[in-house]
């Protein structure tokens, strides 16, 4: 809010003030008094925002968070298990108040002096966040030099402060820090004591519309236009629109946007709903010849105390809402000639969980589980001395409705919808077996569609499968083995083994024969437990050892499918970027004879894509070295390379090249591994190496 030592003497000032209405104001606002003195210290999170997938350099989501003592960051999962900082917003929009002089535009009033309050509290107030939310991705399109056109994808973070100021930051992708930041604009909403955030986004005749919705706690709720030059392809309003307007002291907790389809209008239409004390506010927006047309009421009767948290399942609708009191509303939209109704029914928390206190709500993205923060409730009408926060994961689908929901997806993506993969898991490691219906239906979209998602869902079901089949082990893996070997000081390795060493390795002995024993024996019993037949313990093993057997050849079976389908890509790109004779990091040669070594492998496409990449490399073979020895590398394994000399190199799945570095990369289940980019990389090689992994669809760290 201005220099450091200015700002301490006027917080000396404020603070030892003869008028009271100054230094009480001052010394229990802890944006100004962020140290407390005696208060607790501000440690914690306010609000936490996740942007769309796809934002950070791994293709994953951002994380904006707002800490207690209103510093807004930006975060991102670089590398596994670990977050970085990678940006902070309050200092860069602080930076930028402080060279604009704490005006907004020009044409404002000059602003007075620190030392004075009410300048000391706009200062603070024009730059205090509440709430901030991310929009959509947005795709536009740039010309290169060379007249190519590229995509270039962006996406906004809209922040509000305490004074109704809306900054809206724009941000290229991937998100990489300062240096991505491309523009910010400031918004004024004119509400008063604003409390929530929500990006308003419809799609109509294929443009998209966007504006941010911003409630107040005491009450309106409003759209307002989002004007920004700079982005293309996106749409807004001529002026805002009023929601609600009544100053009926209701507080705004929390918005959500849902788009949906009108099925009597048969266009798209867009449902807001907003949580304004035990009362659920919803409001449709439909645009028509006439224009926009808005449709507004109240659902009243769910809670008998405030909403705390409220979460919307965007796949179909519906709306979660709970209270205090371990009650959750599901709400189901049901249009209407004109507007639509709710149905709503409870979901009581206690029948499951016994007695509890509910603090929030979520839902997956694909709407198979519901996330609830619960604490103990009470017990004979009394409150429990401490309170254990918990988050119990209730789920929303069946089995069935999971199962279908991942066949006719459009994502066509397995990492998206892990929630629905989840659900189908644990049905298969509780079973032990794949349902008849689910692979019936999965062969025969093979069959029909020429799409690999199918294939690796399909991989993705044998690899439980065949988890479901291995025994589990008798000991903790994680946990260290007591058992280690003791050797006396005295004792040299060339003196042999004393009488009473012999009999501890003798004790030792009986010990782990016991232990294969015990093991022995429990897998009979899980074996009876299976169905199998047995007569005895070799009979009992043999038809579980064939079933896993026969469940690993259609594994291998499997990916070596996934494994030529992408090499045919891998070597469409080499035909389309490279020219006559050119040498490229990619071993070409080697892929080619890899996709024709096998008799049973009969691909026209492929043989036609091999017989015109050959012809443009003109008999050249271009190998691969061996960076020890310098001795070639053939390629006779997918996953690994190895020279006359022994040494053995992974290959990268995504451009089958050989990693010869210290580093590389990993996707997130650890199928594969692949290489980091270099600056010699083509751009289509480089967009290669952004691609998942092709048996799971991970994103690859």
């Amino acid at each position: 809010v201005g220099p450091k030592k200015e700002v301490a003497e006027c917080k000396e000032k404020f603070a030892s003030s003869v008028d009271p209405t100054v230094s009480q104001t001052f010394m229990l606002d802890r944006v100004f008094n962020p140290e407390g003195k005696s208060l607790l210290p501000m440690r914690g999170f306010k609000y936490s925002s996740w942007s769309p997938l796809g934002c950070d350099a791994n293709g994953r989501c951002l994380l904006a968070a707002l800490t207690m003592d209103n510093r807004l960051t930006i975060h991102a999962n670089l590398n596994r298990l670990q977050w970085v900082q990678l940006v902070d917003l309050t200092e860069i929009y602080g930076e930028r108040l402080y060279e604009a002089s704490y005006k907004l535009c020009k044409a404002d009033t000059p602003c007075g002096e620190l030392g004075d309050f009410s300048e000391f509290q706009r200062r603070h107030s024009m730059q205090t966040p509440v709430r901030m939310e991310w929009s959509g991705i947005c795709t536009t399109q740039q010309v290169k030099h060379n007249n190519e056109c590229w995509d270039v994808g962006s996406v906004l973070l809209a922040v509000l402060f305490e004074n109704g100021n809306i900054a809206v930051w724009q941000f290229q992708l991937p998100f990489l820090g300062k240096e991505s930041i491309t523009s910010c604009n400031t918004i004024e909403s004119g509400i008063n004591s604003p409390s929530v955030l929500s990006w308003w986004e419809y799609e109509h005749n294929n443009r998209k519309m966007s504006g941010l919705i911003v409630g107040s706690a005491f009450g309106p709720v409003k759209i307002l236009p989002v004007n920004l030059k700079a982005v293309k392809g996106y749409f807004t309003l001529r002026q805002p629109v009023v929601l609600w307007q009544e100053m009926d002291q209701l507080p705004v907790h929390s918005i959500k946007c849902i788009p949906l389809y009108h099925p009597y209008q048969k266009c798209s239409c867009s449902l807001v709903v907003a949580a304004r004390g035990p009362y659920v506010f919803w409001c449709l927006l439909l645009i028509s010849k006439a224009g926009l047309n808005v449709h507004n009421s109240h659902v009243t009767g769910l809670h008998s105390l405030p909403i705390v948290s409220m979460t919307a399942d965007k796949q179909n609708g519906t709306v979660y809402t709970c209270s205090r009191d371990g009650k959750v509303r599901q709400l189901i939209p049901i249009f209407t000639d004109i507007a639509l109704k709710f149905e709503h029914q409870v979901i009581k928390l206690s029948e499951v969980f016994g007695s509890v206190r509910t603090h929030g709500i979520a839902v997956s993205p694909c709407g198979a589980y519901l996330a609830v923060i619960t604490t103990e409730g009470m017990t004979n009408g009394l409150h429990p001395v401490n309170k254990n926060y918990q988050v119990q994961f209730v789920t929303l689908k069946t089995f069935e409705e999971a199962a279908a929901q991942l066949l006719e997806s459009s994502v066509q993506n397995l990492f998206r919808q892990v929630d629905l993969t989840d659900l189908v898991r644990w049905k298969i490691l509780k079973d032990k077996h794949i349902p008849q219906f689910l692979q019936e239906a999965l062969d025969n979209k093979i069959e029909t569609c020429g799409s690999t998602y199918f294939w690796r869902f399909k991989l993705f079901l044998l690899r439980i499968l065949y988890q479901s089949m291995q025994k589990a082990p008798s000991e903790v893996m994680w946990r260290p083995s007591h058992e280690d070997a003791k050797i006396l000081v005295s004792d040299s390795p060339g003196m042999g083994s004393t009488e009473d060493d012999q009999e501890e390795g003798t004790s030792k002995q009986a010990r782990k024969q016991s232990l294969c024993d015990t093991g022995k024996g429990m897998d009979i019993d899980d074996a009876a437990d299976d169905s199998l037949p047995q007569s005895s313990e070799v009979g009992g093993r043999e038809p579980m050892e064939e079933k896993l057997l026969e469940i690993q050849a259609q594994i291998e079976a499997v990916e070596m499918h996934l494994t030529r389908e992408h090499m045919k890509r891998v070597l469409g790109e080499v035909y389309l970027h490279t020219w006559i004779t050119e040498n490229t990091s990619i071993p070409t040669r080697g892929v080619c004879d890899f996709l024709m070594s096998d008799d049973g492998y009969d691909d026209r496409t492929a043989r036609v894509l091999i017989g015109h990449i050959l012809k443009k490399m003109n008999k050249q073979t271009f190998p691969e070295h061996c960076s020890l020895c310098k001795e070639i590398l053939p390629f006779t394994d997918r996953k690994q390379a190895v020279c006359s000399n022994g040494h053995i190199w992974l290959r990268c799945f995504l451009t089958y090249q050989s990693c010869q570095s210290l580093v590389y990369r990993r996707c997130l289940l650890h199928d594969s591994i692949a290489r980091h980019p270099t600056p010699e990389d083509p751009e289509w090689i480089k967009r290669l190496l952004q691609g998942p992994c092709t048996f799971c669809d991970s994103p690859v760290f």
